[in-house]
């Protein structure tokens, strides 16, 4: 009997064994830079999430060409923790591209590959295509700065690019910057016809909550320039809930939500309509669920929620409201996030297509 006892504790310890490894999972594999500049260096970055229960280490990053530079996280990232790896792209000629990035670790026993695509164009001019959006005489490539998903204590930036169609000389400044913000331009100054950039930072340590943070800066058009909806730019990120702390136990029982929807389609709204619709939440998961934050990224949508806390097999109902009214006061895509103690879906995005009728 000891011999089997013996055995059996052997082959036990050996399938624990086999099941600690790290595992490595990416916000993306593929990375859309869409138009840019040529001689314009773009940067890409994919966060890399450690699913397993031994710490992930990347050993190395390659490319597919010279013109493509890879950075990445040199400790190792612990279980439930995230990383980054970036590739930036600086473009010695004229087309589309499409280049690989391949990523060595310890999670796998064959290089695991991103990839970075668009279409380099040498017209300096043709601002439309590059910088889409304009406040007065300055176009931007985008119209909103929206964050990508952080942990406490990540650092992650947007490039904000800048094309000053102005007879004058312009300095890029960014007004009523939040505390947990901060912005460098480069170069300081752009002459006429010139292109710039502006490294916006998110510093996650100065956010004031879990969840969604919201806040509105002010691109400067001219010295003295004044605050307004012409020259507004939505801001906005999204602080994850810190899964590190689990235990074995709730790693192997988590909760696990259920939506009916994700997406809404509300059609087109006059000033004086509001349309609802409803989405069904489930806890298909073995532990408790927690919604522990929903919030709106404008004041176009409402929501209601009749239960924050799920048993496993309970359900709740969700309604989200689109007013007209407020559509045309407001930037960006109407859409409603959600915060769960879900480690595999932490944050939902809930999309509104709903548009105000002309």
């Amino acid at each position: 009997m000891k011999h089997i006892a013996g055995i059996i504790i052997f082959f036990l310890s050996v399938a624990v064994g086999v099941k600690a490894q790290p595992k490595a999972s990416f916000d993306k594999t593929m990375h859309e830079f869409g138009t840019i500049l040529w001689k314009n260096p773009v940067t890409a970055t994919f966060k890399i999430t450690n699913e397993g229960d031994k710490p992930l280490v990347i050993s190395n990053v390659t490319t597919s060409c010279g013109c493509t530079v890879a950075d990445w996280t040199k400790e190792p990232i612990q279980p439930g923790q995230t990383g980054t790896v970036s590739s930036t792209f600086d473009a010695k000629a004229i087309g589309h591209f499409q280049k690989s990035v391949g990523i060595y670790c310890n999670a796998s026993t064959k290089p695991i590959y991103l990839a970075i695509r668009g279409e380099v164009t040498a017209d300096p001019k043709n601002y439309t295509i590059t910088h889409p959006f304009q406040i007065g005489a300055i176009r931007l490539d985008k119209e909103e700065l929206e964050f990508e998903d952080a942990n406490r204590g990540d650092k992650p930036v947007i490039e904000l690019l800048i094309a000053n169609t102005s007879d004058q000389l312009y300095t890029p400044v960014l007004m009523h910057l939040p505390p947990y913000l901060s912005v460098v331009a480069t170069p300081e100054k752009l002459g006429r016809g010139r292109t710039g950039k502006m490294k916006i930072t998110l510093d996650t340590e100065k956010l004031p909550k879990l969840g969604l943070t919201t806040a509105s800066v002010y691109l400067s058009r001219f010295p003295g320039d004044k605050v307004g909806e012409e020259n507004e730019i939505p801001v906005s990120a999204v602080l994850l809930p810190d899964f590190s702390h689990l235990s074995q136990q709730e790693r192997l029982n988590p909760p696990a939500i259920q939506l009916s929807a994700e997406e809404l389609n509300l059609g087109e709204l006059a000033d004086n309509e509001k349309k609802s619709q409803t989405i069904i939440l489930k806890n298909i998961g073995k532990g408790d669920l927690d919604i522990q934050d929903l919030q709106v990224f404008n004041s176009a949508l409402g929501v209601q929620l009749k239960k924050r806390m799920l048993k496993p097999g309970a359900s709740t109902k969700l309604k989200i409201t689109a007013y007209g009214q407020n559509l045309k006061k407001v930037k960006g895509t109407p859409r409603v996030l959600m915060i769960t103690n879900d480690p595999n879906r932490p944050k939902i995005t809930i999309k509104a297509k709903v548009t105000s009728k002309k």
